[in-house]
């Protein structure tokens, strides 16, 4: 693996002071907000001057119980080719659940949700990275998530986890400190132990942010200054092994260059200073896959924990987003501040992609948004959440005032399209609303 050095997740908002900051080696963009035939002007400057960039995906729910989506590995190992990037991340998590292992509709979670550490979620999600290992040109990496939340049952740590994940696949590791940190606070689990569990060698590079807390919940925004305790995970970690490359992750709410740089500063001498403690020695091989029948999928199905897994994470996601009963084991109250979190998050990403909405419901956006959001699951990702919001409103003849039903409605007849021709349900269905609208 490749010396890194210090660097910065690269987002729009802040692309030019990135260019501008002394001392980045590299930067990580995030994979689904980037088009490889029309990448970010800013980006092809940076690699110009020979800045590595490394595509983090957020959408392939390799935690999940289906099998990784060809469509979603094909345009992330596009990135990795269009960036001439040395690897690719993405996380251990699942966003989605339901579909036709379960007979139920897709849902989708908007957000990275925790697998359950148990022997039939390692199995699939080791066959899983296997699948996306082949399917992508350059090394894969995987993240460590935080939560809110803790699975009834778990039969591993986090760091045993992560262990037998690389034993089985030699997949590398992307470690968060800041997660690790709310996992902490919001799970009660020891930092320490899981640095001392993981396999410090697989690590390719870590990630470092901030977060805040509020009625003893640490919320991992990546809006907030980097704290103290955050860091001191970071010099235990760097005191064990010196990690390939060390970034910082800031998604909002972005403070002034120079403030992100004092951060870069803070983190730079994190590292110096437990670099007198760290193992003197050149860079950790990458942990080669323990080849076995089982492991390596020849004589293994996966196919019945694929469906326990299945069954769970559809419970879990749909009295998440859609109200149905908490299943047996979750802790009612913890799982109660997780759907307001989706929900929030969810409102301010739909406001983001369809930044219209704000400026036509203005004060009412947000309210009305939360109070769909409870009874209404994601089901087709943002930019058609926000269409189902609007259609939603229009059809129960909100808002009150004409003047902004009226260009609520404009809006959304101009973005649904022209009614479709086929003589699906879903086409029915859109011609009868654009009728019912279009008479109003």
């Amino acid at each position: 693996m490749e010396r890194l050095g210090t660097g910065i997740g690269w987002r729009p908002e802040i692309a030019n002071a990135v260019e501008r900051m002394p001392g980045i080696d590299w930067v990580e963009a995030v994979a689904e907000n980037l088009c490889p035939g029309h990448l970010p002007e800013s980006l092809l400057r940076l690699r110009e001057r020979g800045v590595t960039v490394i595509p983090h995906g957020v959408s392939l729910g390799l935690g999940g119980a289906d099998r990784p989506d060809a469509a979603r590995l094909t345009a992330l190992a596009e990135r990795a080719e269009a960036l001439g990037s040395p690897l690719v991340t993405e996380h251990i998590a699942f966003v989605r659940a339901g579909g036709p292992l379960t007979a139920s509709p897709l849902l989708e979670a908007g957000h990275l949700l925790p697998v359950p550490r148990t022997r039939d979620a390692l199995d699939v999600l080791c066959e899983n990275i296997r699948i996306a290992q082949d399917a992508l040109p350059v090394p894969l990496a995987v993240e460590n998530i935080a939560a809110l939340i803790s699975w009834p049952g778990e039969e591993m740590s986090e760091g045993q986890f992560l262990y037998d994940l690389v034993d089985r696949t030699g997949v590398r590791l992307l470690i968060d400190v800041a997660n690790l940190h709310t996992n902490h606070v919001n799970r009660g689990e020891d930092p320490a132990k899981a640095l001392d569990e993981l396999p410090v060698e697989a690590i390719a590079y870590v990630h470092v942010a901030g977060g805040f807390e509020r009625d003893g919940v640490w919320h991992d925004s990546h809006a907030h200054p980097v704290p103290q305790p955050v860091l001191d995970i970071l010099s235990d970690l760097a005191s064990r092994v010196t990690p390939p490359g060390v970034l910082l992750e800031r998604d909002e709410n972005f403070p002034e260059p120079g403030e992100l740089e004092r951060e870069l500063v803070a983190i730079r001498g994190t590292l110096e200073r437990a670099g007198a403690q760290a193992p003197k020695s050149s860079l950790p091989e990458p942990v080669a896959p323990r080849e076995t029948a089982a492991d390596t999928g020849a004589d293994i199905n996966t196919d019945p924990a694929r469906q326990r897994l299945a069954l769970a994470q559809t419970a879990l996601l749909s009295a998440l987003v859609g109200g149905t009963p908490v299943p047996e084991g979750f802790d009612r109250v913890r799982l109660g501040v997780q759907a307001r979190a989706l929900a929030a998050k969810r409102a301010d990403v739909v406001a983001k992609v369809a930044e219209e909405l704000p400026q036509i419901l203005a004060e009412g956006y947000r309210p009305a948004f939360l109070a769909y959001a409870q009874g209404h699951p994601m089901t087709g990702g943002y930019r058609r959440d926000a269409l189902d919001f609007a259609e939603h409103l229009l059809l129960a003849g909100r808002p009150e005032d004409a003047e902004t039903r009226r260009r609520l409605r404009d809006w959304w007849l101009e973005r649904s399209g022209p009614a479709p021709l086929s003589g699906h349900p879903a086409a029915r269905l859109a011609r009868a609303t654009r009728r019912v609208l279009l008479r109003r």
